[in-house]
């Protein structure tokens, strides 16, 4: 998103028709799938909002789960570069994850419907093997970040799938909220929920 929206070329010079048919498909996919619901959303529904024939779904995903997994995957590659990016800063675990959360809260400032996706809502019943790896690969990113912390001894002992999942599950509070639309990117709960992301996993204070 800060990079390019995993989902949507920008560039659309570059695309053949058959490229933006798909685009179209994707973003009223999203759209649909993150407010309507997945349960709710049919083809028809998905072909209208895209203005093209319910059959031309089917010559660029094989049915409407593989479409989910196709959204889903793209959204969750999105994630992972931001573990990474945040990683590779040359700073301690507690600046890693606040870079990490900003970069999270601006994706779903800009593209809030991808961090939805990945983030809120609940599809694990639906995903295929290649979109768990995806789901996998960015909390194992997470917990090696939650490591580190450990190492330095700046987060606190204990499992780092534990305080994974504590830093998560308060981010995802920020990011409902902006993706909402409740909070723009700048709100001052956004910085309010980052120091208490750290707080509740930082080790005590000597």
């Amino acid at each position: 998103m800060g990079d390019g929206t995993p989902l949507v070329r920008l560039d659309s010079r570059a695309m053949t028709q058959a490229d933006l048919t798909r685009q179209r498909l994707i973003r009223a996919a999203l759209e649909l799938f993150t407010t309507a619901g997945y349960h709710l959303t049919t083809t028809p529904l998905i072909a209208k909002k895209a203005g093209i024939a319910e059959g031309t779904i089917y010559r660029h995903f094989d049915s409407k789960q593989h479409l989910l997994n196709e959204l889903y995957r793209a959204a969750g590659r999105w994630a992972g570069r931001q573990v990474k990016e945040a990683d590779a800063l040359k700073v301690g675990p507690r600046e890693k994850l606040a870079e990490l959360g900003r970069g999270l809260v601006a994706g779903a400032a800009r593209e809030p419907a991808v961090a939805q996706l990945f983030f809120l809502q609940r599809h694990a019943d639906l995903l295929d093997d290649e979109s768990r790896r995806v789901a996998r690969d960015f909390r194992l990113g997470l917990e090696s970040l939650m490591a580190q912390g450990k190492a330095d001894g700046s987060v606190k002992p204990g499992a780092v799938e534990v305080w994974a999942a504590v830093w998560l599950s308060v981010m995802s509070l920020v990011i409902d909220r902006v993706s909402g639309k409740e909070w723009p990117e700048n709100h001052a709960g956004v910085a309010l929920a980052l120091e208490a992301a750290w707080d509740a996993i930082a080790a005590a204070r000597q």
